[in-house]
């Protein structure tokens, strides 16, 4: 079979791959963990055979006197690392996403099964090409047996296939983590599986990655330049996942300073080398992994410099507390039915957006909360863990504040019923505040009584906002009545109040609600100072402009209903 044919086979799949990602992997997953077993049972045997009908003598290699005579050679040993370095390019794939298989069977498969077989093939090639040694090349398939030889090249297309949909996979998940830590550009984000939490799927990340796989294959068009870039990435990767393990061994493990040195000499001892050697394969193929990871660590950067800079700007630009209670009951407008959600990055305060708000428009809900998203460095915030709440000002004021977390791997989702989940908490929340000042008083609350409250409140809340059982789990009442913000029941007189009854507040928000619920969001554009320097135009008005422009808006994120939106626009100069 031809270069151009092999070239061109490869595109084909390709594109049939990334083309066929939509679907998800959750009907077909199960073909995954067979395939790659024949795979390795298939090569694991083959080369048993190898060593047993060629030459036996390639044994002696498991022999550590060798690898000393081997590396006296001087620099052809140390430079055909950059080969060796090929053998275990790969293997990484089968646990890049850990979303599939539990870590326990990912170490049991790798040692019980993938290793041995790996061994026994690399070993069977050394066999074959002892005697054959004018068929190094392809030694692979001139060692297998011709009656084998096609299904043997069916089940490595195969193997590659389901190797090349585990990185394509985990690589949707490295998006989807650095999307929580805002260290990239808004993408889409969906789920393919209801069953499996893991099986995401980007069709921003995966157009990109099919041009880019399809262009480095048909650029190349050569094997071996295509081996050595990727043997480069997975050395950086060696390294860069030695390097944090550091800080994880010392601060989350909090293992002992000797244990982590040991660790770190003896990882470093195996991928310097490697290292050393790849550097000399810079220059045919290698330097193209460093290209693409240059480009991500910048759009990487800038995207997390600019977020950081609008973040950090309304964080001084806040209004206080104290300026909007001055304000009055009415916030000095006309407060029409209906609730207003505004969301803002600020889990305190008032954002600045909003002063913007009122000093522009004449009137404001009469029920206005204030829905601050934060992504929590956890994998997963359970859904009764999910919203905290707290009122701002008076109960006339009719303001709330309120938080939903997410973790990295937690996902906006259409059918998650956000703003239902949002209302009922509410609900939770009034209910609970009032119970918790009733009980304040007494010297016979206890934790015991605290959680009989929250079990009644959460009843109550699920029959006012008549919500499904996939919502009720996930309302959250905040646990504390004594907070910044809230005054005490001495203060608080249903007179003052205008509420005579919990059950007055209740009916007012569902009135609210039946009113209409308006999402008002920030479309906040920073610009680079005149007197900034020029990188930092550079970043700010072009790179930062240009990732914001074509990446996923807020509101999309939050699947807020075009009829329900609006947008408040402001021009901030950093």
């Amino acid at each position: 079979m031809g270069n151009d044919v092999v070239v061109i086979v490869s595109v084909v799949i390709l594109i049939g791959l990334f083309s066929m990602q939509h679907y998800g992997t959750d009907k077909v997953s199960w073909l995954f963990a067979p395939i790659v077993f024949v795979w390795f049972i298939l090569i694991g045997v083959l080369g048993a055979v190898n060593i047993y009908t060629y030459d036996r003598s390639v044994l002696k290699a498991f022999n550590p006197i060798y690898v000393y005579h081997y590396f006296k050679r001087g620099k052809t040993s140390w430079a055909s690392l950059g080969g060796i370095m090929l053998s275990i390019t790969g293997t990484e794939a089968l646990f890049a996403d850990l979303s599939y298989f539990p870590v326990q069977a990912i170490q049991i498969a790798f040692t019980t099964v993938v290793f041995p077989c790996l061994l026994l093939q690399y070993t069977g090639q050394a066999a074959y090409i002892a005697t054959h040694k004018d068929k190094v090349s392809h030694s692979f398939y001139f060692s297998l047996p011709e009656r084998i030889l096609w299904p043997a090249f069916v089940v490595a297309t195969a193997a590659a296939i389901v190797s090349s949909q585990a990185t394509i996979s985990a690589t949707y998940s490295i998006i989807k983590q650095a999307l929580a830590v805002g260290c990239f550009p808004r993408v889409k984000i969906i789920h393919t599986s209801k069953k499996y939490l893991g099986q995401i799927y980007s069709p921003d990340i995966n157009w990109i990655l099919m041009v880019l796989c399809i262009a480095v294959t048909a650029g190349f068009k050569n094997q071996s330049q295509i081996a050595n870039a990727y043997g480069t990435a997975v050395i950086m990767v060696m390294l860069v996942t030695t390097f944090l393990m550091i800080p994880i061994m010392l601060l989350v493990w909090r293992s002992h300073w000797a244990l982590v040195v040991l660790f770190t000499v003896l990882s470093l001892a195996v991928e310097i080398p490697y290292l050393t050697a790849v550097m000399k394969k810079i220059d045919q193929g290698g330097w193209v992994p460093l290209v693409f990871a240059a480009a991500i660590l910048l759009i990487m950067y800038v995207w997390h410099y600019g977020t950081l800079k609008r973040y950090e700007f309304e964080m001084h630009s806040k209004v206080s507390m104290a300026w909007i209670l001055g304000l009055g009951p009415s916030l000095g407008l006309v407060r029409v039915p209906g609730i207003g959600l505004v969301y803002t990055e600020l889990a305190s305060g008032v954002p600045h957006i909003f002063s913007h708000f009122i000093t522009n428009l004449p009137a404001i809900h009469s029920t206005l909360v204030f829905v601050c998203v934060k992504y929590l460095p956890v994998y997963t915030v359970p859904l009764d863990e999910r919203f905290l709440v707290k009122r701002i000002g008076p109960k006339n004021f009719h303001m709330f504040r309120c938080v939903a977390r997410y973790g990295y791997k937690d996902i906006h989702k259409k059918d998650d019923d956000f703003e239902k989940m949002l209302f009922s908490s509410l609900l939770l929340f009034i209910r609970l505040e009032s119970m918790m000042e009733e009980y304040s008083d007494s010297d016979e609350y206890s934790a015991l009584d605290q959680q009989e409250l929250i079990d009644e409140a959460r009843s109550d809340a699920r029959s006012a906002a008549d919500l499904s059982y996939a919502s009720r789990d996930s309302i959250v009442p905040v646990r504390s009545p004594n907070r910044p913000g809230a005054m005490s029941s001495a203060q608080t007189t249903t007179a003052t109040l205008g509420f005579e009854t919990v059950g007055d507040e209740v009916a007012f928000l569902n009135s609210c609600k039946d009113a209409g619920v308006v999402h008002i969001l920030g479309n906040t554009v920073i610009r680079a100072r005149r007197d900034s320097g020029p990188l930092k135009k550079l970043a700010i008005d072009y790179l930062y402009a240009f990732l914001r422009k074509i990446c996923r808006e807020n509101s999309a994120i939050f699947n807020v209903p075009h009829e329900s939106l609006l947008n408040v626009g402001q021009v901030f100069y950093v």
